[in-house]
């Protein structure tokens, strides 16, 4: 298979299926080295042209909740109290600068991600 950029979708049809045939070719290989350049092309067409977005931050921190095994109450000493913890779950309220600093420090949650525009729901 020629290398290329890929550019439409019946290239990026094509290489995933030579991905599916070198996938197991032994370390070192001519067609090892032809699958590692194969998936970086298939990456950066899927970045391109399937771009996934990142949660909003009341999303992000109900999914890291449910990795991290944490319930409603475990985030009160992050956002003050089980009302706060309430509002800003059920999206009736967003994080206060303090809230995003907290989950930051005290969870490692990516301020990027916390200090995005939240999707609430109107009152």
């Amino acid at each position: 298979m020629e290398l290329k950029l890929i550019e439409t979708e019946k290239e990026y049809n094509n290489a995933i299926a030579r991905i599916d045939e070198l996938f197991d070719a032994p370390q070192a290989s001519k067609e090892a080295k032809e699958l590692d350049l194969l998936v970086l092309l298939v990456n950066k067409y899927e970045q391109e042209n399937f771009p996934i977005e990142e949660p909003d931050p009341i999303e992000y921190i109900k999914i890291r909740m449910e990795e991290m095994g944490l319930k409603a109450t475990d985030l009160v000493p992050y956002m003050g109290n089980k009302g706060n913890v309430s509002r800003v779950l059920n999206r009736k309220r967003g994080l206060s600068i303090e809230m995003i600093r907290n989950l930051h420090k005290g969870l490692g949650f990516p301020l990027d991600v916390l200090i995005s525009e939240p999707k609430l729901t109107p009152a």
